[in-house]
């Protein structure tokens, strides 16, 4: 059975759960899904949509606010009632009620399901009310949220652990990103691969660079509100000739053939897709002990540290990036940690055997119900 299956999710730009959007259209058509995508657009919406795999509808950015949110659920209304999905899958909670009260309003019958990637500590038992209403399934992406979400009160009526996944990237030799890059060929290079936002703590990051020794050279990927406190704080302390901020890039296996390690001192996360790229690569990664990112390195691939302790994250940094043959077990190892536990092809039949179970338990799911009017009068 071919299955409509609609994404809904913020934005298409950078970021993880970005990332898990394009892996499932793409996947999802070797298991005979028919993918869109609704959206507020960006760089990774443009690639699908140019190689055809995916139709795209614009929504609005809800931004918290009340007509913001209005206009996200009339874009989305217009997206449902266009793509006639057998299910919709949406991305995080903002969007999961858009979706389900879309849903609702349209009399439409598919099912929904949300995959959560996290949220702060703080907003935890707001989710975990929401998505025991909303949703028939609940996917998680890494074990540990999973247990904060019961630990307040989720009770879904299905809850699964799903596991991000990636393809391996085709990398360059490193001799040639660094060369195209502008890097010096004999100089450890650490990769920051992360959105600009409070969550990730680049101050934390920067505060340990300043301890590690040159001529070590940081690379920071990525955008978002946070930029102006980070560049400000880069130059406060000294760093401006060892950081290079490289705002939101499209050519994260250059930067990662690039790399001798990546890393991440977020205060939270879900399993960042981020760090899985990274290990797929074979780079190991220096990251802060917090959910998803302890399940992802507990084996191997890198190192752990506490968060918002810039020495630790110093001394670990510093002992991969002046020891090639520690990097290298660290990196030889993250391919097999990959390879083990995130396999793209089970996180793709994990999802398929998810959906295709809720609409066999929902036989008028496809479309709207018999009883229900034709709604191809709904403008945007």
């Amino acid at each position: 059975m071919n299955l409509r299956v609609l994404h809904t999710i913020g934005e298409m730009g950078t970021g993880g759960a970005e990332s898990l959007v394009v892996e499932l259209v793409r996947r999802g058509a070797e298991v005979g899904w028919t993918s869109d995508v609704a959206s507020a657009g960006g760089h990774r919406e443009d690639e699908l949509v140019a190689a055809g795999a995916v139709g795209a509808h614009r929504v609005p950015l809800s931004r918290r606010r009340p007509l913001g949110f209005a206009r996200a659920l009339q874009g989305t209304r217009t997206a449902i009632r266009r793509a006639d999905p057998d299910v919709v899958i949406a991305h995080n909670v903002g969007v999961t009620a858009a979706s389900w009260l879309a849903l609702r309003s349209l009399n439409h019958r598919a099912p929904l399901v949300t995959v959560f990637h996290g949220v702060a500590e703080a907003d935890y038992r707001h989710s975990a009310r929401l998505l025991s209403r909303a949703p028939d399934a609940v996917i998680t992406v890494s074990g540990a949220i999973r247990s904060r979400l019961e630990a307040v009160g989720l009770r879904a009526r299905r809850v699964e652990v799903i596991p991000n996944a990636v393809t391996p990237p085709s990398l360059p030799p490193q001799a040639t990103a660094r060369e195209e890059l502008g890097l010096p060929q004999d100089v450890p290079v650490a990769l920051c691969l992360a959105r600009l936002a409070e969550q990730k703590r680049h101050d934390v990051l920067l505060r340990a660079w300043a301890l590690v020794p040159e001529p070590a050279v940081l690379l920071i990927a990525g955008d978002g509100p946070t930029r102006d406190q980070v560049a400000r704080l880069r130059d406060e302390l000294g760093l401006a000739k060892r950081v290079q901020l490289l705002g939101a890039r499209s050519d994260v296996p250059r930067l990662l053939a690039a790399a001798t390690v990546t890393t991440l001192a977020s205060d939270w996360e879900g399993l960042p897709v981020a760090v899985l790229e990274s290990m797929a690569a074979g780079r190991p990664v220096v990251a802060t002990a917090v959910d998803g990112l302890a399940e992802a390195l507990r084996d191997g691939g890198g190192l752990l540290v506490p968060r918002r302790d810039p020495r630790a994250l110093a001394e670990a940094l510093t002992t991969l990036l002046d020891d090639p043959r520690a990097a290298g077990e660290a990196g030889a190892r993250a391919l097999g940690v990959i390879s083990d536990n995130y396999d793209p092809g089970t996180m793709m039949r994990r999802y398929d055997r998810l959906l295709r179970d809720l609409l066999t338990a929902r036989p008028t799911a496809r479309g709207r119900t018999a009883h229900s009017p034709d709604h191809g009068t709904d403008t945007p």
